[in-house]
Parts: C-alpha cells; structure tokens; sequence
C-alpha cells in the first residue's frame, strides 16, 4: 500500500511529541488526518473519520490510550491502535495486550522503527518495539495465559484485594462466607504460580497494578 493511502490520527497531550510525530510522518509520505490532545478527542475524531493506524499515547485527560481502545474496540473499526508511551514496563505492556492494541512503541523509538510498526499492523499483524527483549516478551506473554486462568470470581477477589480489602470485608461484600473467600485466595495464588507466604497475593497486585485495573 502507498504511504500516501495510510491515514493516520495521533493523540497525545504533549505538544512537542504530538507536533514532532507528526511532522516526521507527514515527511515520511503519510497522510495526517488530525491530532488530538486527550482520549476523549481522540475517541470523537476517530470516530468520525476512521483512519488506518491511530497512534496514542497512554496518559491522557479524560480517558488515557488503554480506554480508547476499549471504546473504540466497541465499533469494530477497521483502525489499527498503536500506543506510543515511555513506558516499557511489563504491567503496561499486558495491559496493552489485554484491551488488544495492535502495536506498542516507545517514543523514544526511531521512525525507521515507527514505519515497521506501521507495515506490519497495517498487514493486519501485531508489533511491540525492538526495545522490549525477547525474554521480557516471554514473561509478558506468560503472566497474560495465568490471568486468563482467573474466573470472573477471582478477578472480583483480586480487585477487592487491590483496594486492601481484608477476607472479612470481601464476605460483607460479596455476601459470601469467608470459607469461600480463603478457597479464592489459594486458587488464585496457584494459578498465578505465587509462593503461598504471607501478603504474597498483595504483593503481585501492587507489581501489577495496570492489570489489575483491566480485570
């Protein structure tokens, strides 16, 4: 496909990133539709005008990159979602991978690696930054097949755990027996392959907290 064919929407509240990714790409041949400074614009121009490839960056106003794609997900566009972050830690990544995002990029990735991205999603296949190592992927990949283990009843659990519930409160809640809750706790933690010490259920969650808010 001609680069001239390949619309392109890109969000992100950071004016000099949005001008610069912008200008590299309109240089390299591509055609801009519009930008956007937060996820609420980004879901309103995106819908109006679907482009092929949406760059966006996670932290926004209103609604950050990950909800974008969610809600844009809905309509079953025929865009390709690409996030564009600093972040390259690995909650971030499963994130991403969760709500289905079709790249993930670094900003700090040069725009040979910007127009791989581009080829591969448009070809309709997935691509992550050459930055992120192969074991990282390997990690990421392994974290997101225990969590699809979880029932929507331990997701439940773990998200009442992430406020600090204690087992008492999560039985008021869910008006359950704390038999019950403790039968969750220790599925869980197996599934999730945790040692079974003290606060270790805890512990994940705080290390995984951008998974733990797309359960």
């Amino acid at each position: 496909m001609l680069k001239s064919n390949i619309s392109i929407i890109i969000a992100d509240d950071h004016p000099m990133m949005l001008k610069g990714l912008e200008q590299e790409l309109e240089q390299a041949g591509y055609s801009i539709l519009a930008t956007a400074k937060n996820g609420a614009s980004a879901i309103e121009l995106i819908t109006e005008n679907p482009p092929s490839v949406a760059f966006l960056d996670i932290e926004m106003p209103f609604l950050n990159g990950f909800e974008v794609v969610k809600r844009l997900k809905e309509l079953n566009l025929k865009t390709r979602y690409v996030i564009m972050s600093y972040h390259k830690e690995k909650g971030f990544v499963m994130q991403a991978r969760k709500v289905g995002v079709h790249g993930y990029l670094l900003k700090e990735d040069s725009i040979t690696e910007i127009e791989q991205c581009i080829e591969q999603v448009i070809q309709g296949n997935n691509y992550y930054s050459k930055s992120f190592k192969e074991d990282f992927e390997l990690q990421t990949e392994k974290e997101m097949r225990k969590i699809a283990l979880l029932t929507p009843s331990e997701r439940t659990i773990i998200r009442l755990v992430s406020q600090e519930k204690t087992s008492q409160e999560i039985c008021d809640v869910l008006s359950i027996s704390k038999r019950t809750v403790d039968k969750h706790r220790t599925n869980i933690i197996a599934k999730l392959e945790l040692e079974p010490v003290s606060n270790t259920l805890l512990d994940w969650i705080r290390s995984h907290k951008e998974i733990v808010l797309g359960l």
